[in-house]
């Protein structure tokens, strides 16, 4: 597996493995990503943790549309997912941590 962080009120969009954008009809399914039942808060900033399946390369995220985010920002492209090593470090260092059950 690998991870990323991602801003509350952000998603993502195109994925993409080895041989390029994701193919639902080659690969028969979408890719595994699933936001787990952790967050971090880093500088007033909430930051859910997401696993991915290892066969991606890239995520691309955007802010979520139907909640209205006002960002300047359209969208960005994540080259470089994290190990669980990393993953583990950030949730170490993070000024706080925080569960679904315990967000909401």
């Amino acid at each position: 597996m690998k991870y990323f962080f991602l801003s509350d009120g952000w998603t993502y969009g195109r994925v993409w493995e080895f041989g390029g954008l994701w193919d639902q009809i080659s690969w028969g399914r979408s890719p595994e990503i699933k936001r787990l039942d952790c967050c971090v808060l880093q500088q007033q900033e909430t930051l859910w943790l997401y696993a991915v399946e290892d066969a991606v390369l890239m995520v691309e995220v955007l802010p979520r549309k139907d909640i209205g985010t006002s960002t300047s920002i359209g969208q960005v492209v994540l080259k470089r997912l994290i190990t669980a090593d990393q993953a583990i470090e950030v949730l170490t260092n993070s000024e706080l941590l925080f569960n679904s059950a315990t967000k909401n």
